[in-house]
């Protein structure tokens, strides 16, 4: 058995922090390249610590993304709650905190931007009226106050971390299969399925066959976070692999090795995957939308805000098709026949797609921005709501035809018919 690398998963509310803490520690600038200043996908680093390996796995801090974001608590080691200690506890942190305690995971508290505020004590008697019992406060969790402007207390957190890993005897055994979970996974347009992997026991190797519940395949080219090409990977390493056969579900576990077949219960994967198709009652307006996203978990979080979005009795959100990957003419033909509006979240459209799109008057509404896309949803079913009301009309009976139309007499049960601009029947008007 040898000692692996702690997994460590960032957690807590929006704002507070948690991109900006990994930046200094990382010395890179991702805060910079998320749209809005939210992290919208989950991503993996690696970093080194006085002389030792600690992977850190960034997750979503908007509510919106809680799915993605119980996903990253429930696959790490040691979990750091980062709160601002200006804004306090927020609705979004005691979110964070019931999912690290449902899924059990070990954490440590980092009390961020001690630059702005440095007394602590408002922030500690939050956490303790929220459940967290902190050193000195009745508990026994670990927490440092920390500046992730400025690197006070960074060291000092890093150095907790290391030893809340060394309390969990983290270890495993390089002979074994690799095996390990799917963090996210997308469509490159040019070289096909792409996963980003953990891996949580034994060895993974180039030319190794990859196995998960729903996809299968033969690891082609093995890259570690940072882009680079390399032979293996052990324990605790974020890497990206190219060679699955079908896009593999987000979240699954997944085993290696040089002699592996397919499970017979192993199913593709669809590209593309058909939402629930929802009768809408008589009367009720349908909303329907196409949703196109970068990522498997991207799709998700989006699939899972749009269904939960507030809306009137009178109004139904239909999802007609779910799919990674770039907006093509086959999803604007798809919105020809439903008359569905296309949402990409972080996706381009081809030249091909908008042409059609723009013949047939299909929307096409794109963003890297989740709220942008939340919002524009929003204003189709208010523009919806506040279309006129067409009347209906009972037919009673049916005269002869009059060249090419048809004579018939009838009551007006609903609505308002207009015959022409100066004629306006109304209910029970024959």
């Amino acid at each position: 058995m040898a000692k692996r690398p702690p997994i460590i998963v960032i957690i807590g509310s929006v704002d507070h922090g948690k991109t900006t803490l990994l930046d200094y520690i990382r010395k890179t600038n991702v805060a910079a390249k998320e749209a809005g200043g939210i992290t919208q996908s989950v991503g993996a680093y690696e970093i080194e610590h006085e002389g030792r390996k600690i992977t850190f796995i960034d997750t979503p801090g908007h509510e919106a993304f809680s799915k993605m974001k119980a996903r990253g608590a429930k696959i790490a080691d040691i979990a750091v709650l980062v709160v601002a200690a200006d804004d306090g506890v927020q609705p979004q942190t005691k979110e964070a905190i019931k999912i690290i305690k449902e899924s059990e995971t070990p954490f440590v508290v980092a009390i961020n931007k001690i630059d702005k505020v440095p007394d602590t004590s408002k922030v500690k008697n939050e956490l303790m009226q929220a459940g967290v019992l902190l050193e000195g406060y009745g508990g026994d969790i670990s927490n440092q106050p920390v500046s992730a402007k400025t690197g006070e207390g960074m060291n000092d957190l890093l150095d907790l971390i290391l030893l809340a890993a060394d309390m969990e005897h983290l270890d495993y055994d390089p002979s074994h299969l690799g095996k390990g979970f799917v963090l996210e996974a997308t469509l490159d347009s040019r070289r096909g399925p792409l996963a980003t992997v953990i891996v949580t026991d034994g060895t993974i190797r180039r030319g190794d066959s990859i196995r998960t519940n729903e996809a299968f395949g033969k690891i082609k080219i093995l890259e570690n976070f940072l882009g680079k090409t390399i032979m293996e990977a052990t324990a605790s390493s974020p890497v990206r692999i190219l060679g699955f056969e079908t896009i593999p579900k987000v979240g699954e576990d997944f085993i290696a090795g040089p002699k592996l077949e397919p499970d017979i219960s192993t199913k593709a994967s669809p590209t593309k995957i058909k939402g629930p198709k929802t009768a809408a009652p008589e009367g009720q307006e349908t909303i329907r939308l196409i949703l196109k996203a970068d990522t498997s978990g991207s799709l998700e979080a989006l699939s899972e805000i749009i269904k939960n979005l507030p809306h009137k009795e009178s109004q139904n959100i239909e999802i007609a098709e779910e799919a990674v990957g770039n907006i093509g003419d086959g999803d604007v033909k798809l919105a020809i026949s439903t008359k569905a509006t296309i949402i990409g979240f972080k996706t381009s459209a081809s030249k091909a797609a908008e042409t059609l799109a723009r013949a047939h008057g299909v929307r096409l509404v794109q963003s890297k921005i989740v709220y942008e896309l939340l919002k524009a949803i929003e204003e189709t079913l208010e523009s919806l709501h506040k279309k006129i009301i067409k009347g209906k009309l009972e037919i009673l009976a049916v005269f002869s035809k009059k060249g090419t139309q048809q004579i018939i007499g009838g009551k007006v049960t609903e609505g308002v018919c207009c015959l022409t601009p100066r004629t306006r029947l109304k209910p029970a008007m024959f």
